[in-house]
């Protein structure tokens, strides 16, 4: 069933156009993912698709036997009222029965109304919205569903307005940036759940695993026009890389990133094949850029910066907020090169550990040194307060006007601009007039030109477009220091680190080498195995996986750490027997093109068995790096060998690329 059709709908924010001539129908059985740099009008968009605005130009034809619900922004409630009657407010008639016997049932249990309530719930569906409700809450990381609205926090009023859209039964759900405020558990449930959902479906998101699972059809919106891509993820990323082909022919630079993707994807496909998402195990070619932002190819930007041997030095420490203990006896010393990823449930404290990283909370006990040599820079989840009417050169030079790269050369703040996708026309315009996406970018590209070398990202994908996020990855791949990273972008973390501190409450934090969807997968393996269920943050009801607090470093051998260690290893670690190992080559190799000469075909063969062993070198590095213990020089030792045998894959790779695409 159609539930909208677009005829030339054109629309500006000010004197910028975002978009224009735009012709599409939406229907009850298609799953969108929209997808376009921040300030390139995809809330616009989404919001004249709820109806909120109307569009300058062109028409909307709406179905009027259809219904369209839209998850907005900046959600309102009765505030008075709990989250259990926040989320049946929508107008509804099973919604209005329910939110009716609930205020019954509180006010006035066993009276007349309260029966005959009672006996329509019954007949009408009310129970299973009811428990439809609670559950939905319940995933959503609430527990008390009795609390007030007025009580919550800007992140908890966005998850409940987000349960109010899920409850809906609309024929069309609009959701933007459903994921922010969620952590990794209940974004997987949410996945599952709109998976198993009737109706159609617009996401707009950053999360490129939520992508990938979801979207059955990509709308790019990239210079004022909108481009639609039938398929996955991945089908956009071949269908993007030979637009791109098509508009800059002479250009073959231009198109490199999604190639790189593109190429990667394939070489993925048996490894993904085995679970519900597209668990993609190696990152470091993952650039897909829009040609309309990055008219050139952008060398990375390797900061210069010193740092000393003495990071952090944390030596059990303990640290509550007022009776609630958010670390406990926890050792352990940042090292050069670290790539860290904090996860764990939603108010479990993982921004308050970065505050004490910070210097911004002191430990109740034990001790945190920091190197004489580190700066710090710290991308916080609130924005700062800016002089709006400041423009936004004047604002990233204000306190430094170039930055000094690693070779000593140097690039002025509107060169950075410009890497960071604000186009020249954008530099001299007032912050007020940017989007709520683009202040979130112009803020951490002011820290980024203090040139540190500690980054301390606290939910950095939150509000950050998809080609932002993948000038950023880029950036950290060339940055030489440390990244401390709160996450709850499963791509993101895949990305970007090598380790995490997974905190799972009561002040434990366990430490685990490698990479989140490995984390993932073993825990989903130890439940299939053993019948442990994982509970919210991958807490386990019980045994023991990693190196939890309390432990130290120093106990990081010992038995009761032997089962997540034997699991990582026994998921391809690879110690230099990759030729007896067929099964890889035999799915995922390409055709031999016509071409190559034989020596070439050869050769890509030969380069198929040389990643594989190297990707299982690399599972081993991470491995022995779960059994270091307390001996921090054959720690650095291990992850120099790690970082040498990762370049290797990195030059095996491009090469393995030149010839497949021949």
């Amino acid at each position: 069933m159609n539930v909208l059709t677009l005829q030339d709908v054109s629309q500006s924010y000010g004197t910028r156009r975002l978009f224009e001539d735009a012709n599409m129908t939406f229907t009850d059985n298609k799953r969108i993912g929209l997808i376009g740099v921040n300030g390139t009008g995809k809330s616009t968009f989404m919001r004249m698709l709820a109806g909120l605005i109307e569009p300058e130009k062109g028409t909307i034809l709406r179905n009027g036997k259809a219904s369209v619900y839209y998850l907005p922004q900046a959600p309102e409630f009765d505030e008075d009222a709990s989250l259990l009657e926040n989320i049946f407010l929508a107008d509804h008639p099973v919604l209005k029965l329910v939110r009716e016997y609930e205020r019954m049932d509180q006010t006035a249990p066993g009276s007349p109304e309260h029966l005959k309530l009672l006996s329509r719930m019954e007949t009408e569906g009310g129970w299973q919205v009811e428990q439809q409700a609670r559950t939905i809450l319940t995933k959503l990381g609430f527990t008390d569903l009795m609390r007030l609205a007025r009580e919550l926090s800007g992140g908890q009023r966005r998850r409940l307005a987000l349960g109010q859209a899920l409850l809906y039964p609309s024929d069309l759900l609009l959701l933007d940036e459903p994921t922010n405020h969620l952590d990794e558990a209940s974004i997987e449930w949410l996945e599952k759940y709109l998976l198993g959902r009737k109706g159609g479906l617009v996401i707009s998101t950053h999360d490129r695993y939520f992508l990938d699972a979801l979207s059955d059809e990509i709308l790019e919106l990239s210079d004022r026009h909108f481009y639609s891509y039938e398929g996955t993820y991945e089908t956009f990323l071949t269908l993007k890389a030979d637009r791109e082909e098509r508009e800059a022919a002479t250009a073959e630079k231009r198109h490199q990133f999604s190639k790189r993707e593109l190429a990667w994807v394939r070489r993925g496909a048996q490894a993904r094949s085995t679970k519900q998402k597209a668990r993609l195990q190696r990152y470091e070619t993952l650039k897909a850029q829009d040609v309309a932002r990055r008219a050139d190819t952008l060398d990375p930007i390797a900061l210069k910066s010193r740092l000393g041997k003495t990071i952090f030095d944390i030596e059990h420490l303990t640290f509550s907020r007022g009776d609630i203990p958010i670390v406990k006896d926890f050792t352990y010393h940042v090292v050069r090169h670290d790539r860290i990823g904090i996860v764990g449930p939603n108010g479990i404290g993982k921004s308050t550990f970065m505050g004490l990283l910070d210097g911004k909370f002191e430990p109740d006990a034990g001790t945190l040194g920091r190197g004489e040599t580190v700066r710090i820079a710290h991308f916080t989840q609130e924005l700062p307060v800016f002089d709006e009417d400041q423009r936004v050169l004047d604002y990233i030079r204000e306190d430094h006007r170039y930055m000094v790269l690693a070779d000593g050369s140097t690039l002025s703040a509107g060169q950075i601009l410009e890497r960071f996708l604000f186009t020249p026309e954008l530099h001299g315009v007032p912050i007020r007039k940017l989007s709520g996406g683009e202040k979130r970018r112009l803020y951490l590209l002011k820290l980024l030109m203090s040139a540190p070398n500690v980054l301390l990202l606290d939910e950095p994908t939150n509000d950050l477009d998809i080609p932002t996020l993948e000038v950023l990855e880029d950036f950290l791949d060339s940055f030489s220091g440390i990244v401390i990273t709160v996450c709850h972008d499963r791509y993101f973390l895949d990305r970007v680190v090598d380790k995490l501190f997974v905190f799972k409450g009561n002040g434990q934090i366990e430490i685990v080498h490698g990479a989140y969807s490995e984390y993932r997968d073993m825990l989903d393996e130890m439940e299939a195995d053993t019948g442990i269920g994982v509970l919210a943050g991958g807490k386990l009801n019980s045994g023991v996986v990693g190196q939890q607090a309390g432990t130290s470093q120093t106990g990081a051998g010992d038995a009761k750490n032997e089962p997540k260690s034997d699991k990582i290893a026994s998921k391809g670690s690879h110690t230099g027997d990759a030729a007896n190992d067929t099964s890889t080559t035999a799915e995922t190799a390409p055709a031999a093109s016509k071409s190559l000469t034989k020596a070439e075909q050869a050769e890509l063969a030969q380069l198929e068995l040389d990643i594989s062993e190297l990707e299982g070198l690399l599972k081993a590095y991470d491995a022995m790096l779960n059994q270091a213990g307390g001996d921090y020089e054959a720690m650095e030792k291990t992850m120099a060998e790690r970082a040498d045998a990762a370049a290797k894959l990195d030059a095996k790779t491009e090469r393995w690329l030149m010839l497949a695409e021949r």
